[in-house]
């Protein structure tokens, strides 16, 4: 009996090992390489497609990150860096391609697309396993905490979509007007409700989510200039928005995160000064702090008086419904994508121009530079994390 209770306590132990080298290895980070749109003195140039990538990274070693599949999809920097997502099993994500380059004369031109991709994350590798015809502009999107329901703000098509999620069968199931350009949206943690940017607007809608069922209430915030991207804290009391001021690029000015009180009635409470053009936009899954890519000039003529050669990530401290700024740290050019690791302990920051990934330790409430990159086969537009 003791050999067996042994043995037994053994093999126990030997599946626990498995089942915390199993959850380490589901840790991923997927990533939306766009090589259709380079930058030339400051000018976006648009170049044939075909080229483009979406990778899926294991990173549960965060400072040795592993692209486990490489995904010939087509997708955009063009929009908020969240037009992706992984679902909470891990099971699928989910992709949309806001934007198509065709010919124009001797040049080419960048026109709405409306294709959203489903990938199949248990396949080794991960794979295409339907593409979904959806409205025009597909940009920024949301998975619920559930797993069950995506949105999808479209920003030409001015409405979300809705996507129920079965395993890996996702369908569109429905679409909501919302009157004006929507760029991104996010579920609040209990699922029952969620926020839209309308970017242009310079506002933030709310709707109310019913099981499949989502209604825009028509209440309608108004935010910093040019409101780009959102994110909501894990606890749900608050909700961030990267405001970029100048219709979505640097012009040397500072810009705005604005805050937002989620308990009734909802209402923005501050606005925090950051660098110029923020845009990726990301909360610790531990809630304490938030990060902000800012441009700063970094795509832009060498000439332009607000020109730099880097961009830069602004740590915000957020303690109940407070958020102050803490400080910058220098990254590469053309941060866009950003986010923290599961568990919260480093952040990826992908900057656009230098083709890699900026790799930050977060030790409490302090964000600091590992001096590490990660080299991608493409110009990093977009980022999320295997939810934490």
């Amino acid at each position: 009996m003791r050999f067996q209770f042994t043995t037994l306590k053994l093999a126990a132990a030997i599946g626990v090992a498995l089942g915390v080298t199993a959850a380490r290895a589901a840790q991923f980070m997927i990533v939306g390489d766009d090589e259709k749109v380079t930058f030339e003195n400051g000018k976006g140039v648009a170049s044939p497609p075909g080229n483009d990538s979406v990778l899926i990274v294991d990173v549960a070693d965060p400072l040795s990150p592993k692209i486990v599949a490489n995904l010939p999809l087509k997708n955009s920097v063009v929009g908020p860096p969240v037009n992706l997502a992984i679902d909470p099993s891990n099971t699928v994500a989910i992709v949309a391609d806001s934007m198509n380059v065709v010919k124009d004369g001797d040049h080419y031109k960048q026109v709405p697309d409306n294709k959203i991709y489903v990938i199949d994350l248990k396949a080794n590798p991960a794979k295409l396993i339907n593409t979904i015809e959806g409205d025009k502009q597909p940009s920024g999107l949301s998975i619920n905490p559930a797993g069950t329901l995506a949105l999808v703000a479209n920003r030409a098509g001015k409405s979300i979509s809705v996507l129920s999620i079965h395993g890996t069968d996702v369908k569109l199931i429905g679409s909501v007007d919302m009157g004006d350009e929507v760029s991104a949206v996010v579920f609040t943690p209990d699922g029952k409700h969620a926020l839209a940017t309308k970017d242009a607007a310079n506002k933030v809608a709310l709707l109310d989510v019913d099981g499949d069922k989502v209604t825009y209430t028509k209440h309608d915030l108004l935010t910093g200039l040019f409101p780009y991207n959102i994110v909501v804290a894990p606890n749900g009391s608050i909700a961030l928005t990267a405001d970029n001021g100048n219709n979505g690029t640097s012009d040397g000015n500072v810009d705005t995160v604005s805050v937002i009180d989620l308990t009734s009635p909802v209402h923005v409470i501050d606005h925090i000064t950051v660098p110029d053009s923020p845009e990726g936009l990301a909360f610790s899954p531990k809630g304490n702090l938030a990060v902000v890519a800012d441009a700063t000039g970094s795509n832009h003529a060498k000439t332009d008086w607000y020109y730099h050669p880097h961009g830069e990530v602004t740590v915000l401290r957020v303690n109940g419904k407070k958020v102050t700024r803490l400080n910058e740290i220098e990254v590469g050019g053309l941060p866009e994508a950003i986010s923290f690791t599961p568990d919260g302990r480093y952040v990826y920051v992908g900057n656009y121009m230098d083709k890699d990934f900026s790799i930050l330790r977060v030790n409490g409430t302090q964000v600091t530079d590992t001096g590490k990159r990660f080299k991608v086969p493409g110009q990093p537009g977009s980022v999320r994390m295997s939810p934490h």
